[in-house]
């Protein structure tokens, strides 16, 4: 037997090259992309063990469960960490950034997640980057969830390591990533005797070995259904519209958080200011006495295709997720979360206005 997944082509150095060029021009970027073969963990963490070691000074901006990851990476590589931390229902500001500066000159490290889809808020990056650009400092940014529901432009942004995944707002697949990788990121990778050489980890053996040598010869055999499934997804995106994919996003997000509160229950954005609020998810607080988690549970026994969760460790008791990235950026799939969760939170004794709250995701979207 035959089977269309299993019976391809290998995959040529010259068609892998080709999808990097495309994953270049989604982000508008002339630096160096490198796709690697795993999900988005392994060139977060790539990056920071290439760039940083006991000389480096980071600051590190936690925004949410992300940035404390990058923190105990980076304190592992030997780095003096400066942790600078916000309440998760809100972001970072560019003068915090440049606060941390003015306190601690010897920064030439800046790690920060653009958009947390675990808790709902996203950052300023152009702002910040005009800061850290103006200090001289490196700049990291976790972009996996922002790319494909807001702007992701780390050349205009002073991005160094721009680092992004398929599966949330670009709806494609988790076991590829890809890393943007300035000049200066570069040279500072192969300045670190720590850097990881004959490395899952090492981007510089990516650089030397398939950058340098004109994309020849790919390390090792790629994983040739992820790679085509991450081609598709970028040519789905071509076809859309990047602009168009990222007003989905702002559609469903703007929808979800308008119809939250027109659904009542005590349920209310877990974001307070809505210009910090993420285009990928949108973060609800449940009233006190009421355990999100159980909330989405009974949401999900009507109906388990839903984009629910509840947040994540000890934010189960309060946050519920709705997950309005990819495929489910439509006006049906935040219309049937949140008549789900007015089901729930009906049960819970609590009072809602069901036919309110889609009246007023219908508003929105239009």
């Amino acid at each position: 037997m035959t089977h269309p997944f299993l019976d391809l082509a290998p995959l040529s150095a010259a068609r892998f090259a080709a999808i990097e060029d495309r994953v270049a021009r989604l982000l508008g970027t002339e630096q160096d992309v490198v796709i690697m073969q795993g999900e988005a963990l392994l060139p977060l963490e790539g990056a920071i063990r290439a760039t940083a070691g006991p000389g480096t000074t980071a600051l590190n901006v936690i925004t949410g469960p992300y940035g404390q990851t990058f923190g105990n990476w980076l304190r592992d590589c030997g780095a003096t960490v400066i942790d600078l931390a916000v309440p998760f229902h809100t972001a970072v500001t560019a003068d915090q950034i440049r606060s941390a500066f003015a306190e601690h000159p010897e920064i030439d490290f800046v790690s920060l997640v653009h958009a947390e889809a675990a808790t709902g808020n996203t950052n300023p990056v152009a702002e910040i980057g005009e800061v850290v650009r103006a200090h001289g400092a490196l700049f990291y940014l976790d972009a996996v969830a922002s790319i494909g529901a807001e702007p992701v432009l780390p050349d205009a942004w002073g991005v160094d390591l721009c680092v992004i995944g398929a599966q949330k707002a670009m709806g494609g697949p988790a076991g590829v990533s890809a890393v943007s990788v300035s000049e200066r990121a570069w040279a500072r990778m192969a300045a670190n005797p720590r850097a990881p050489r004959r490395s899952y980890l090492s981007l510089l053996d990516w650089k030397e070995r398939w950058i340098d040598g004109g994309r020849k010869a790919l390390l090792h055999a790629p994983a040739q259904l992820e790679m085509l499934a991450l081609e598709a997804c970028v040519e789905r995106i071509e076809g859309d519209g990047l602009e168009a994919v990222m007003a989905r996003h702002r559609a469903a997000a703007l929808s979800t958080r308008a119809g939250a509160v027109a659904l009542g229950g005590g349920l209310e954005p877990y974001v307070y200011d809505v210009r910090e609020s993420a285009p990928v998810a949108t973060t609800l607080r449940v009233p006190a006495g009421v355990a999100a988690s159980e909330v989405v549970a009974r949401a999900l026994e009507s109906e388990p295709g839903l984009p629910l969760a509840a947040g994540g460790g000890a934010l189960a008791k309060e946050m519920i997720r709705v997950n309005h990235y990819g495929a489910d950026a439509t006006v049906g799939a935040v219309r049937g979360s949140l008549t789900a969760l007015g089901a729930a939170l009906t049960e819970k004794g609590l009072d809602v206005d069901v036919t309110g709250s889609l009246r007023a995701v219908d508003e929105v979207w239009r």
